[in-house]
């Protein structure tokens, strides 16, 4: 288990997923959700081009199957944390489009009332409890929400989103020891997109496989194709089930490749590292997006029209909240220090 093979090969799987049409709605809700979350973030990199938007935006162009999969067996009772590339997320448990635009705009509007940026989202609403711009930081607050869970018994799970970086942290491991110990209804779920910033995981690590790190903590892990959008959610179906049940924590390991640099708008080929136009290429047609349509249109399910009114009802949507997050106005100068000091108490 501990190479991913031809997960890793971006020669293999190219081929339409293998679907069940009963599954109709979960399909086309999945197929419409990744397509929001992938024009929202080319919306994102086109403002940051445009000189719009100045905070630091990680993008996850290509990964979007992951979120959406998962997302579908959450509910908002759990309580989920994501990483500094989460707008994925963020979008996939029902975060609004115009919060995040004005919230990456730095907008009085935006989720975290524009003082927060791509790094910092918030929709508790929705279950989505925070993300943070340090390398596997909401890991252990994603168990300690886990624990509290276990505590108000009301049947709901801690969720941590990290890459395979935050792999090389100790606390992932201290957080997968203490998650096992107390059998913690925690979902450990790591986006292996086979870098770290920029370094290949065959220059990190001794393996390619990082679901290798559960089996000393005892904890269930399963290994996936994150580009398979239905893979992922049965594989992540399995886990928060047996998490719900109070069985312990699970990990899944879903291999994805993102599509653009590290951060910003870029591709960034070029960076010093193993990553070729060839290989990224050969990662774009296993495009989760184009891989389920394949699917549904092979099962007619969907035809070409239905397809391309999805997406001009999707570009609509973001084009109108793009406009109002521009139009919004900026934070107030009252609330510079509102949200960093406790009121002060006698």
């Amino acid at each position: 288990m501990y190479s991913l093979g031809n997960l890793a090969n971006p020669e293999k799987l190219t081929s339409p997923l293998e679907i069940n049409p009963g599954d109709d709605r979960f399909l086309m809700k999945s197929l419409e959700m990744m397509y929001l979350i992938r024009r929202t973030e080319e919306c994102i990199a086109d403002l940051i081009k445009s000189g719009e938007i100045n905070c630091p935006c990680h993008l996850a162009v290509g990964q979007e199957a992951i979120a959406v999969g998962i997302a579908h067996n959450l509910n908002n009772k759990d309580r989920v944390f994501g990483n500094h590339r989460s707008h994925a997320q963020y979008l996939a448990l029902g975060g609004s489009v115009e919060q995040l635009l004005a919230e990456v705009l730095g907008k009085a509007t935006g989720c975290s009332r524009g003082m927060g940026g791509s790094m910092h989202l918030y929709s508790g609403d929705h279950g989505f409890h925070g993300s943070v711009p340090l390398v596997a930081g909401t890991i252990p607050i994603a168990v300690g929400a886990a624990l509290a869970a276990k505590f108000d018994n009301k049947n709901a799970v801690g969720v941590a989103f990290f890459g395979d970086g935050a792999c090389e942290e100790g606390v992932l491991h201290e957080s997968l020891n203490i998650a096992s110990i107390m059998k913690l209804p925690m979902i450990f779920i790591v986006e292996n997109n086979l870098y770290s910033s920029h370094l290949d995981i065959q220059q990190r690590q001794p393996f390619d496989s990082v679901a290798r790190f559960a089996i000393p903590h005892d904890v269930d892990s399963q290994v996936v194709d994150g580009n398979d959008v239905v893979a992922v959610e049965k594989a992540s179906r399995e886990l928060i089930q047996r998490a719900r049940s109070g069985d312990g924590p699970g990990l899944l390991e879903a291999v994805t490749f993102r599509w653009l640099g590290h951060v910003g708008p870029n591709e960034d080929i070029d960076v010093g590292v193993r990553r070729s136009v060839t290989e990224l290429e050969a990662w774009k047609k296993r495009d989760p997006i184009l891989r389920l349509y394949k699917a549904l249109e092979k099962h007619r399910l969907i035809s070409p029209q239905d397809f391309k009114n999805l997406k001009q009802n999707m570009d609509e949507l973001i084009n109108n909240a793009k406009d109002k997050a521009l139009k919004a106005p900026w934070p107030s100068l009252d609330n510079l220090n509102k949200f960093v000091y406790a009121p002060h108490r006698e």
